[in-house]
């Protein structure tokens, strides 16, 4: 076909297709790291299939069709596209008409995709029109493949993209950071004499645990290297016979560490058997340290062995490195003069002489491992480096020049030691050479130096050449950074890159970039600016035919690695099918209205292929239904959690498939399945898709009570009108003479009176909750928000449960305040009541709040009551219930305490006051072990609260379980109540508090009631025996304060002895104190566990402690007082919290406060030897002064803090213009800070506190300096630093400006005498006081100077684990 007229013959079919929508698509092929960030773009007809499809990416990717799998790419959902399927890209949910579909190419099986060969890459691509000829876009370019690649420039360094499947290596996944670990093992992998010897090792399972066997693990890890099909393998199993737990995989260690620790390793497990010398004889190498004289010849020597030659990079102080390895192996055996001071003492001489000190390599090993020592130390900037210098190195490396370096050799007797010896004592040449003949026998290595020099001059050059076969690569800094690995196959001669799960093809060129350096010359500087990837170690290996090996090939394998090989393939297939399963297994959430447990949670997983009937009775089992309900009463359901709302029910389909009911296989679905269940004598409702479900709540206004919800389905274009026959059919209630009231969002009430409008029309959702109400009452008359239905559903929202702890001893006793029901009603209540001596609520609190009021004036007055009488504890308060507006008069308390006993709670006695003393004390030990604090309006201000239904007669009404329940979440403002505003309802300025009383003494909380009603808590657990505790169910928008006054009765004292504390989650107390806020903020315990633990209430249940102590009145704070110890080593102590008010003196304040730290804490002080400073976190500042004012000179807030400090004189600040400074001195002489000591400054000028400064010390003004502390009280700094870092002798004359900004009491200073010098230490003596100081500096939370890293040692366990240190971290 001639080029120029190609497009003249294009196919009749494809002239059709032009003539459809087309369907864009693309396709990210994620099989590979490389080709992540390509994309493949088809354009297609519509009628294409999706068989058609995967060969057109075959095709257009260079893949075998069949063997990869295409996923939706923006979407959860991970089910492949089918891969026969007939079906059209339009039906298959492909959008067309220009609409970008993204797909992604994944691995099928785990297995990533075959390359096609050259010819598959030349089909007919005829299929495919004009458009979609595009560059080619693939994990490989070839000849004839579709599109040119002339624009295409890879953005890697490899010249070639190629796969696991082409290159037949299989990479190692890293664990976090253990690449130098994969690069050391995939090259002892592909050294053939290491791999196949360790092959050769059996494993005796009944010698050793297989798993912290370190040759096994090894063993295995090669076998997977070599025969599994995955593209990386993990390497845990090696690092846990390593006796290495999940931390070491974050520690990055050096890979000739390793290398060294891990052949250690295996020579200690393979003692005593054929490989015990494995390592010796493949790496170890010999080399001679001498020293010879020069004026006689007289040489001294010993012989040590070695694994690897460590290369310098750059010599010690100089500017230029060596250029190539060969000038580095020159520069490790030439020999040093030792003249002058460092002459040798020779024995011979029996003198001191100059000599020549070297290392001449005497046998070199099979397998040369050269370290580059790229790692250096900066002793300017005391920090370790990288030295990134250029270092070339040949393929082929010619050791015969570093052989005998001294040609001439002295006839004289020579002086020797063996390996590791000290270089002492004698020994002949003679014994020398019968060592290295021992040798000779097993050693693979050339040894050189017990042949005649003869033999050595014959030796063919060849013998000492090595080939490279390994250069393990580190791209960083010293810091950290990656280790990859450039080996080459001895089976084809071909360089490979492993870099943990990646394996590909590299050039020479590739090679030579690893040598390092840059671009260039940049002169003494150039390793700073070279690039940071650069070889690090190099492994070469003899050319020697006659012992060079070949990999053994598979069916060569010992009979215990063939078993091996079986074995893992087994456990790879098995790994295979169990991920297959997985890829078709569909997870989804399952609910269950238990009829014993209530709603349960799980998830279901099935197989896509299971029935619907297979997965109700797993879902049946999985409930533990079993026994309960049977299991022809069941059935799964489409289910919305969140709406609470049945989608669908699958009648006759119970024998479908779960993968077609559910969409398919997905990682997550948008909607959730329910186990519904049913009565034998019950039939299930069918659910169609459309319907919107409401729950229907029945009111009864004659008894005032709202029903369980009924389940109704509706449709959303139902009318009013259908809708009240469709309710009426349901509950039996009149259509013509209903009303229904829908709770909408946001929790607003809405009566539906309009009956043509539909529900779509009246915000129906999918799920809703209406109340109706059918009755003959005129009520209906009323507008809806005056009706009596709207009160009883505007109070049903707004009522919430909370928890009342009581105090564990009241003052009296609970018998004295016996508590009745209300008469005639709740007959049935756990508790019954007296029938004599009835009063109403309203008498007996206005009588018992008057006569606690009495006595606490009588108590201020300064009267006592008499002998307090005791009665033992002979009943449990018992069940009342608070008047209603509904109620009054039905509600009463029985009493039966005589006015004594009343007297005896609140005053009069000693006993009684010390009573309430210790609760105070306790209540602050609490509170400060607890970290509480008051807190202000946000505690109560929020609006979000959960309400549970309660009813004025019946108690709370119980929301039903399951389905039924529904949570209501209320904000709603009460119309009925909109103008009764309270005139009290701000606080006075930024008050802390706000008074129970108004400007006419009344009480405020008798402006308006709002529902209240007390029930006490059923006690089963004998630990709740000393706390008392109610369950109040209670009108969330009442005040703080009438909640309190509401509580009295169950207290036993006036709201203004007690205080109210809100328990959260953990166990935290905070005080509410904001008297006019509302109980919003407080959540219902809808979700209550009714579990305890030692005699607390556990988290979900709304708690609130109330604890004895006079609670705060207008204008008052509570404050907690800290001690200020400036010479202590925590400087900041807690005493006690207080109150203080606006309008009192310092004085004052410290007056009040001096008897209570007498009592609490044992402190007797005088009121002229303290003194208060304001407190910022740990920092003293302003000096408050007696005759100060709070909230006048003094700003005072809501949980304030202050510090008392103790003064060993009187009080020497007497006006606000003086400056208190806090000064220490340096003494560089000793090392040593002197204590804290305060100056008084008159003014803000330098040289008045030079001159106190001076004065204090009796440094002369001349040699003084100072400088100011950094960072928070106490300025700690490490006595190391203190000398250099601070900012000494500041060149200003004032205070307050820069650097000093010394403006407030409470600032650190810091004092010298410049004619110290600072102490010598030696190096020893820095280490240790370094690490004092860094002990102390921890120990007061105050920061450490910078110190690197430490890096952790690098081990391997062969008892298979560390021996932790019971004291170690």
């Amino acid at each position: 076909m001639v080029p120029s007229e190609e497009n003249q013959f294009v196919p009749k079919e494809i002239h059709n297709a032009a003539e459809e929508p087309r369907v864009l698509c693309i396709i990210q092929d994620t099989t590979s790291a490389k080709t992540v960030n390509e994309r493949l773009t088809l354009n297609l007809p519509a009628s294409t299939t999706l068989s058609k499809l995967y060969e057109d990416v075959a095709h257009k990717a260079g893949y075998v069709n069949g063997s990869f799998d295409l996923t939706w790419g923006n979407t959860q959902n991970m089910a492949p596209l089918e891969h026969n399927s007939e079906m059209s890209l339009s039906d298959s949910s492909f959008e067309p008409d220009g609409k970008k579909n993204f797909l992604q190419l994944t691995d099928k099986d785990g297995e990533q995709p075959q390359i096609a060969s050259d010819e598959s890459g030349t089909a007919d691509s005829s299929g495919l029109d004009d458009s979609s000829q595009e560059r080619f876009i693939g994990p490989l370019q070839r000849d004839g493949s579709a599109g040119g690649s002339g624009d295409y420039s890879p953005s890697y360094s490899y010249s070639s993209i190629l796969s696991k499947s082409e290159t037949g290596y299989v990479g190692l996944v890293n664990q976090a950071m253990t690449c130098y670990l994969n690069s050391l093992l995939q090259t002892l992998f592909m050294t053939p004499e290491f791999r196949n010897a360790l092959y050769n090792w059996e494993f005796e399972e009944s010698e050793e645990d297989p798993i912290t066997s370190i040759p096994y693990q090894l063993q295995r890890l090669f076998v997977l290297l070599q025969t599994s099909k995955k593209r990386a393998i993990e390497t845990t199993d090696v690092t846990r016979s390593f006796g290495w737990d999940s931390s070491e995989a974050w520690q990055q260690h050096d890979v000739q560490e390793l290398c060294r620790v891990m052949f250690d390793a295996l020579e200690q497990k393979w003692k005593q058997t054929e490989q015990a010398d494995l390592i010796n004889q493949l790496y170890q190498g010999k080399l001679k340290d001498y020293v010879r004289c020069l004026e006689c010849g007289y040489e001294s020597w010993r012989i040590d062995t070695y694994l690897d030659i460590p290369l310098v990079i750059r010599p010690f102080g100089a500017s230029q490195a060596y250029g190539s390895v060969e000038e580095a192996l020159q520069a490790f055996i030439q020999p040093e003069t030792l003249d002058g001071p460092n002459q040798y003492f020779c024995e011979r001489c029996k003198k001191k002489c100059d000599a020549r000190k070297g290392l001449r390599f005497l046998h070199f090993p099979y397998l040369l491992t050269l370290q580059l020592k790229r790692f250096d130390f900066d002793y300017t900037t005391m920090h370790r480096i990288k030295l990134n210098d250029r270092m070339t190195f040949p393929e082929e490396l010619d050791m015969s020049p570093f052989i005998d370096v001294e040609d001439e050799k002295s006839p004289q007797t020579e002086s020797c030691t063996d390996s590791g010896a000290e270089n002492e004592g004698s020994c002949h040449s003679d014994q020398m050479s019968n060592d290295f003949s021992t040798d000779d026998c097993v050693d693979e290595g050339i040894c050189l130096d017990s042949t005649s020099s003869t033999e050595r001059a014959l030796k063919p050059k060849s013998l000492l050449t090595f080939e490279l076969f390994s250069v393990m690569v580190h791209s960083g800094s010293a810091a950290g950074g990656h280790y990859y690995a450039y080996i080459k196959s001895f089976s084809d001669g071909q360089w490979y890159s492993f870099n943990d799960q990646h394996v590909s093809k590299i050039t020479q060129d590739d090679i030579r970039k690893t040598y390092g350096g840059s671009s260039g010359s940049r002169g003494y500087y150039s390793s700073a600016f070279a690039s940071s990837t650069n070889a690090y170690m190099l492994i070469y290996r003899l050319k020697d035919p006659s012992r060079n090996s070949r990999f053994l090939a598979v069916e060569d394998f010992p009979e215990h690695i063939k078993s091996l090989v079986q074995k893992e393939k087994e456990s790879e297939e098995q790994e295979k099918r169990q991920r297959e399963i997985e890829r078709n297994t569909c997870k989804i959430k399952l609910f269950c209205v238990h009829p014993v447990k209530m709603m349960m949670e799980s998830k279901l997983e099935v197989h896509k292929d299971k029935t619907l009937r297979e997965a109700t009775e797993m879902a049946y089992k999985l409930m533990d239904l079993d026994g309960v309900v049977p299991l022809d009463c069941c059935r799964l359901v489409k289910y919305d959690e969140f709406h609470e709302y049945l989608e669908r029910s699958y009648e006759g389909e119970e024998d479908t498939p779960m993968g077609l009911l559910l969409g398919g296989v997905k990682s997550s679905y948008m909607f959730d399945l329910l186990l519904e269940t049913r009565r034998p004598d019950q039939v299930f409702q069918p659910y169609k898709p459309g319907e919107v479900m409401v729950k229907v709540h029945v009111v009864d206004l004659k008894t005032e009570t709202i029903a369980l919800p009924i389940s109704v389905r509706a449709y959303l274009n139902q009318s009013i009108t259908e809708f009240k026959q469709l309710i009426a059919q349901a509950t039996g209630l009149s259509a013509e003479t209903m009303r229904v009231v829908l709770e909408r969002c946001y929790n607003d009430l809405r009566l539906l009176y309009v009956p043509n409008k539909t529900l779509k029309a009246e915000g129906f959702f999918r799920s809703n909750k209406v109340f109706v109400e059918s009755s003959e009452l005129t009520d209906h008359q009323l507008p809806f928000t005056d009706s009596l239905l709207w009160k009883l559903l505007d109070r049903h929202g707004n009522t919430i449960r909370l928890f009342v702890l009581l105090p564990e001893q009241s003052p009296g006793t609970l018998a004295s305040r016996t508590l009745c029901q209300k008469a005639g009603e709740d007959s049935d209540g756990p508790f019954e009541g007296s029938k004599g001596n009835r009063k109403s609520v309203e008498a007996i609190l206005e009588e018992s709040t008057e006569k606690l009021k009495n006595l606490s004036l009588q108590q201020q007055q300064g009267s006592s009551a008499g002998d307090s009488q005791k009665s033992s504890d002979t009943s449990d308060f018992e069940h009342i219930e608070s008047p209603t507006q509904e109620a009054d008069s039905n509600s009463s308390l029985c009493v039966a305490a005589d006015s004594r006993e009343l007297e005896n709670r609140i005053s009069g006695s000693s006993d009684t006051e010390n009573q309430f003393v210790c609760e105070e004390r306790s209540d602050s030990e609490v509170n400060n072990d607890r970290s509480t604090s008051s807190v202000d309006s946000d505690i109560l201000s929020s609006s979000h609260s959960s309400d549970t239904l309660c009813n004025a007669d019946s108690g709370p009404i119980q929301l039903a379980n399951g389905l039924d329940s529904h949570s209501i979440t209320s904000s709603r403002r009460s119309k009925a109540h909109e103008g009764k505003k309270e005139t009290w309802d701000t606080a006075e300025e930024d008050s802390g508090t706000d008074s129970e009383y108004d400007d006419n003494g009344k009480r405020k909380a008798e402006a308006q009631y709002l529902y209240f009603r007390a029930e006490p808590y059923s006690q089963d657990d004998a630990s709740w025996e000393t706390h008392k505790c109610l369950v109040v169910h209670v009108d969330k928008r009442i005040t703080l304060a009438a909640f309190k006054q509401n509580l009295e009765p169950y207290v036993g004292v006036p709201s203004s002895q007690f205080k109210v504390f809100r328990v959260y989650a953990n166990n935290q107390e905070f005080e509410s104190v904001r008297l006019n806020e509302t109980l919003s903020s407080f959540s219902d315990d809808n979700k209550v566990r009714t579990s305890r633990q030692g005699g607390f209430l556990t988290e979900g249940e709304v708690c609130i402690t109330i604890r004895l102590g006079r609670a705060l009145k207008k204008g008052e704070y509570r404050v907690k007082v800290f001690q200020l110890l400036v010479n202590e080593p925590e400087p900041c102590k807690f005493l006690v919290d207080t109150v203080f008010a606006k309008g009192m003196t310092v004085r004052q304040s410290k007056e009040e406060l001096l008897p209570q730290l007498k009592e609490q804490c044992k402190l007797d002080l005088s009121i002229d030897r303290v003194r208060l400073r304001k407190k910022t976190w740990k920092n003293p500042g302003t000096v408050f002064l007696d005759y100060h004012v709070y909230e006048e000179d003094i700003s005072i807030s809501s949980n304030w803090e202050v510090f008392l400090e103790v003064l060993d004189d009187s009080e020497k600040m007497k006006s606000m213009s003086q400056l208190a400074i806090l000064t220490r001195k340096w003494n560089p002489a000793t090392m040593k800070l002197g204590p804290f000591q305060e100056a008084i400054l008159e003014s803000s000028s330098v040289e008045e506190l030079k001159e106190k400064l001076s004065e204090m010390s009796d440094i002369p003004l001349e040699n003084l300096e100072f400088a100011k502390g950094r960072g928070t009280f106490p300025c700690d700094i490490s006595v190391l630093e203190i000398h250099q870092d601070l900012d000494w002798n500041p060149k200003v004359s004032t205070l307050n400006v820069w650097p000093l900004y010394i403006c407030d009491d409470g600032a650190v200073v810091f004092y010298r005498d410049n004619r110290d010098e600072p102490l010598e230490l030696s190096e020893d003596e820095r280490n240790e006081l370094m690490k004092k100081e860094s002990s102390r500096l921890l120990k007061t939370g105050h920061r450490v100077s910078y110190s690197p890293r430490k890096e952790k040692a690098l081990k391997i366990y062969l008892d298979g684990g560390p021996v932790r240190d019971p004291g170690q971290d």
